[in-house]
């Protein structure tokens, strides 16, 4: 018994059926988390590829070394350093923040580059011709670099989308109670792991399906050429 429902183990289909409020729960935190450090991912991540483009070096370089980090350490080094740490020095974070935090930090080094890289992909005739019609920094981002590097970065977005709705079971070792860790709850509890992980498995399936067919979807009514902000 978990959350005042009880399950029945005679059968796999009635044992999946009795254990999926309690699933479906963990799926509701999957969602947030996954909502929450996407969200930091994708505005951490414009932040650092602006700062990567600064004309000072010291800001360039610095932020070059803090995506690098983040890039090429483990997710799990992280939430452990965030969850762990921290609170030695003063600061406590509460864990769902924590682990929404850590995902955030993480997907935030692979979105910068790929801000930078669609950012870069804008031809050098159009940055000079802006800076001939005396178009401000913000004007320039506004109406010429942000509503073409749109459609070129999406799929790659998407991917990530995908990448972080399956890093969320990694928030279970900083007691996060999402599917995964509910699952392995239910399984130590009636020794039967099967249906609890494969009901797990086939739902994040679906949830990929729907974000790769929302994806496409978005890529075909999108236009090539860009998004027009105004």
């Amino acid at each position: 018994m978990m959350y005042g429902f009880e399950w029945d183990t005679s059968t796999p289909l009635i044992f999946a059926w009795s254990i999926l409020p309690i699933i479906l729960i963990g799926l509701t935190v999957t969602l947030q988390a996954a909502a929450a450090g996407f969200a930091i991912a994708l505005v951490l991540g414009l932040v650092f590829a602006l700062m990567r483009r600064s004309r000072f070096k010291l800001v360039s370089w610095t932020t070059a070394v803090v995506v690098e980090f983040l890039r090429d350490t483990p997710l799990l080094v992280q939430l452990f350093f965030l969850y762990y740490v921290l609170p030695e020095y003063g600061l406590t974070l509460p864990a769902f923040l924590t682990g929404a935090l850590a995902i955030g930090l993480q997907y935030s080094a692979y979105t910068s580059e790929v801000y930078r890289g669609g950012i870069e992909a804008v031809p050098r005739g159009q940055w000079e011709a802006a800076t001939a019609l005396n178009l401000t920094r913000r004007e320039i981002y506004r109406d010429i670099v942000v509503p073409q590097i749109v459609p070129r970065i999406l799929p790659t977005m998407g991917n990530y989308l995908v990448a972080v709705i399956k890093e969320t079971p990694v928030l279970s070792v900083v007691t996060v109670l999402e599917m995964m860790g509910l699952a392995n709850m239910i399984g130590e509890r009636t020794f039967d792991y099967l249906v609890p992980l494969t009901l797990v498995g086939a739902i994040f399936l679906i949830l990929t399906l729907i974000c790769s067919a929302g994806l496409h979807w978005l890529q075909k009514v999108l236009p090539k050429a860009g998004i027009p902000l105004r």
